[in-house]
């Protein structure tokens, strides 16, 4: 499909009643899609879907569109709403450690390219801990300097490691020893599709992008 036609296929599975922070619902879409205004059209979609809950659908057409509108980190953040689609929400309250304490001298890269190993509570039958990987996104910044503190949200390799996980609950970020960072679960959400593996609640603009 076309830009116009998978914004369009976005747009049909937007519940009427949800709207943003400035009272935008789906029918300011159309207006957007009438005027051939592509990328309007995407920013409110992606701003609705950051309002609620939307399937899987949704976001593979928002994923599509995005690409071909060669908005690559917006794409990326689509994709990375499919796979908490289909896998879970997890989101914590990272503080990375300051450069002194740690290996990292550059900042953490943000869009879901960076995979880290985490202790979630796992121990080896040694005792010694178990460590298990989850790609890192960072909710409104590209990066985070060392020392710093935000919002992020773990896609883990193998989910069914972390369904333990609840809000509350301390976990520790490492790339190397000592440990690179420390975060506290947040939020802990169950797939939105039915039959997934394990157990998605965006930032308010959707992005996490910044």
């Amino acid at each position: 499909m076309d830009v116009p036609e998978l914004l369009e296929a976005a747009s049909l599975v937007v519940p009427e009643e949800i709207a943003t922070e400035n009272d935008l619902t789906v029918s300011d879409v159309w207006e957007y899609l009438t005027r051939d205004d592509w990328e309007g059209a995407f920013g409110l979609l992606e701003d609705l879907g950051g309002a609620r809950h939307l399937p899987l659908g949704f976001w593979e057409s928002m994923a599509d569109a995005a690409e071909q509108l060669g908005m690559q980190r917006s794409a990326a953040w689509c994709r990375w709403r499919c796979h908490e689609s289909r896998y879970g929400v997890i989101r914590a309250d990272l503080t990375l450690r300051p450069a002194s304490e740690t290996r990292r001298r550059t900042p953490l890269p943000g869009a879901g390219t960076l995979r880290p190993m985490w202790d979630i509570g796992h121990r080896t039958p040694a005792g010694e801990p178990d460590l298990a990987i989850a790609a890192l996104w960072v909710e409104f910044t590209p990066f985070l300097e060392p020392g710093g503190r935000a919002t992020a949200r773990l896609a883990p390799l193998t989910p069914s490691r972390w369904r333990h996980l609840r809000p509350g609950q301390a976990i520790t970020l490492h790339e190397s020893r000592p440990p690179a960072g420390t975060a506290v679960v947040l939020e802990v959400q169950d797939p939105a599709e039915p039959g997934a593996l394990h157990p998605p609640a965006p930032p308010r603009h959707a992005d996490g992008r910044g």
